[in-house]
């Protein structure tokens, strides 16, 4: 079983997933349901796939899984993995997406959903021992081809409703704001919103193959194309989102792509948050940006949400979380100007990328100019592939060995004043300027976050950062 729980949900290697894997995880999902009283025999359980080759397969093994434990599956179709726990919440049922998010087309993942939200790391434990317990039984690894009844109409009018009340009537009118397609499961429902709210809607790079589009780390070649975007047809912004829908992405009307945590700041004081829950890898300025209490956590939708659940526990109001990539997730209802929101504790990418394009619209700003109010420190990231996880495990251990291998290992850029451990390394040099490196939980990568006060500081802070890790030898 190479495949694993990572920051949001298991991951592997598409050709590691299909066949006996996706079918033994599916089992356990199912009987993890049905032991905890999450589920009875009988009961439904949606499923939704992105576009990458290998999802179908997976998605049938999957069908075919849960109707062997007696659970009825049905097939939300290519849609968002926010339009699916959206409707799997409204109808009180479990739900599995198939997506590997952003990472390569080469691997893929599965996500799973309670009937009351997405999972936490304590199931993904049980879950864990529970495939371990099955990995030789012969009909819990059994492929099975499965099918179910299709809901995705259903699903997807469920999440326009949601977004169509987010911002007045006609909020938008008189913009011209470009999609980035591709080969995201949001491509569709974006257009339309976007044409809902009055802006015309300019459909771009509409792809029939699949394209790994990274929200938190925009590869050169994505800031390439929404620099042409934008001049070629004179955008007032371009909106798009990762493979499955839930990280948004957003440049402005130069195609300069926002910071996700940026999104978040700015959504966050759109819904008039109480309290604001965000990994530590989110911009360090954010802290006294808001107006808000600000919980900080590891990476990971799973670390958000659980803090999310612990400060609503604590009657703190109005609770939200973001992470650096831009997913949203909502702990408790929103009312914006009146316009009732519920929650929905899973990221989604259409929330705040509709908060800062009616934000800027409401104020007649550009989003450069918006962008521009928020005296945040400039943050970059990007990541090293195709680092193996074992290389990655051993330069983490020798920086935590001893202050002085992380001294010697940042010597060429600057000397170590505050150090953080929450999740990876978070060091915050003597000039004050800010480098993290983390592992990633979803694939053989080493990413690496930086906070500097100018962008061509940040750009060769994180280009030392990169080169620092690319050179290290075990």
């Amino acid at each position: 079983m190479a495949a694993k729980f990572g920051t949001s949900g298991l991951r592997g290697l598409a050709t590691e997933l299909t066949g006996s894997t996706s079918a033994l995880y599916a089992t356990a999902f199912a009987r993890y349901l049905l032991g905890n009283g999450l589920a009875k025999p009988g009961d439904m359980i949606a499923v939704a796939q992105d576009f990458r080759d290998s999802s179908p397969e997976i998605a049938s093994t999957v069908m075919g899984s849960l109707k062997r434990e007696g659970l009825v599956p049905i097939d939300c179709g290519r849609i968002p993995t926010p339009a699916l726990a959206l409707y799997a919440m409204s109808r009180g049922a479990a739900a599995i997406m198939i997506t590997g998010s952003h990472i390569p087309a080469d691997r893929n993942g599965i996500k799973f959903y309670r009937p009351d939200g997405e999972i936490g790391k304590a199931d993904e434990t049980a879950i864990t021992e529970l495939a371990t317990d099955l990995a030789s039984d012969p009909v819990a690894t059994r492929v099975e081809e499965g099918s179910g009844d299709d809901h995705s109409a259903e699903a997807a009018a469920l999440l326009f409703k949601r977004n169509s009340k987010i911002l007045p009537a006609s909020a938008l009118s008189g913009l011209k704001i470009g999609v980035y397609q591709h080969s995201t499961v949001a491509r569709e429902t974006m257009v339309d919103i976007i044409r809902h709210y009055g802006a015309e809607a300019v459909a771009l790079g509409w792809s029939d193959s699949f394209i790994p589009v990274d929200t938190e780390a925009v590869s050169p070649d994505t800031e390439s194309l929404l620099l042409k975007w934008a001049g070629e047809h004179g955008l007032d912004a371009i909106i798009s989102a990762d493979g499955d829908g839930d990280r948004p992405l957003v440049a402005d009307e130069s195609g300069r792509p926002m910071r996700g945590d940026l999104l978040g700041l700015i959504a966050s004081r759109f819904l008039r948050a109480e309290v604001v829950v965000t990994p530590v890898t989110s911009n360090s300025g954010i802290d006294a940006a808001g107006g808000f209490e600000v919980v900080r956590t590891r990476v990971g939708s799973p670390f958000v949400i659980a803090a999310m659940s612990e400060a609503l526990g604590a009657g703190k109001g109005k609770v939200l979380g973001f992470e650096a990539n831009g997913g949203l997730m909502l702990a408790s209802d929103f009312s914006p100007e009146g316009r009732e929101i519920g929650p929905l504790p899973t990221r989604d990418s259409f929330l705040p990328a509709l908060a800062v394009l009616g934000t800027a619209a409401a104020r007649k700003m550009s989003l450069s100019e918006l962008a521009r109010e928020y005296s945040l420190p400039v943050a970059a990231a990007d990541r090293l592939e195709n680092f193996a996880t074992e290389r990655s495990a051993a330069l983490m251990a020798y920086l935590r060995g001893a202050r002085d291998n992380l001294s010697a290992f940042l010597s060429p850029i600057g000397t170590v004043a505050e150090i953080s451990d929450i999740d990876g390394l978070r060091v915050t040099l003597g000039d004050r300027r800010v480098i993290h490196f983390r592992p990633s939980g979803n694939a053989p990568e080493m990413r690496c976050y930086v906070e500097a006060p100018t962008a061509d500081e940040a750009d060769a802070l994180l280009k030392q950062g990169l080169a620092a890790i690319a050179a290290w030898k075990p």
